[in-house]
């Protein structure tokens, strides 16, 4: 009787840790969700291409990353180092924003919100989904 009772608390106790994994991933999930909306515009690959050619186009990977293949006219401003220049950027002008997802361009869009950025967009699925035309470095 012991060893079941034993067995029984043990799952119980694994199943309330996974339980709680799962809330605090979705708390988690929600609350990104929440700050890319609230902050910026997720466009779609259509909409981003229209909008291209009036805005300001980052591309937020790093270096390596932007020379392996980029969305041709962007400007390549790693997160790490947005936070230190973002001022060269025109808040007049809308930013439009990409990362391999979309987990950078949200914590980018959200700390240019709070710097008075106000017309901020994010390639809906970033570059991993785009089809459009890029550009690769030659070396």
């Amino acid at each position: 009787m012991i060893v079941i009772l034993g067995v029984s608390q043990g799952l119980l106790i694994f199943n309330t840790v996974i339980i709680i994994l799962l809330v605090a991933w979705l708390l988690t999930w929600l609350f990104q969700y929440w700050r890319r909306n609230h902050y910026a515009t997720v466009l779609d690959e259509d909409e981003f291409q229209k909008g291209i050619r009036k805005a300001q186009v980052i591309d937020l990977r790093q270096e390596n990353e932007f020379r392996a293949g980029h969305i041709l006219g962007a400007r390549n401003l790693p997160y790490i180092y947005l936070r230190q220049q973002y001022g060269e950027l025109r808040p007049d002008l809308p930013v439009y924003m990409y990362d391999q997802g979309m987990a950078i361009s949200t914590q980018a869009a959200t700390f240019l919100g709070k710097h008075g950025y106000h017309k901020l967009y994010i390639l809906k699925g970033g570059y991993n989904s785009w089809d459009g035309k890029t550009k690769k470095a030659k070396y």
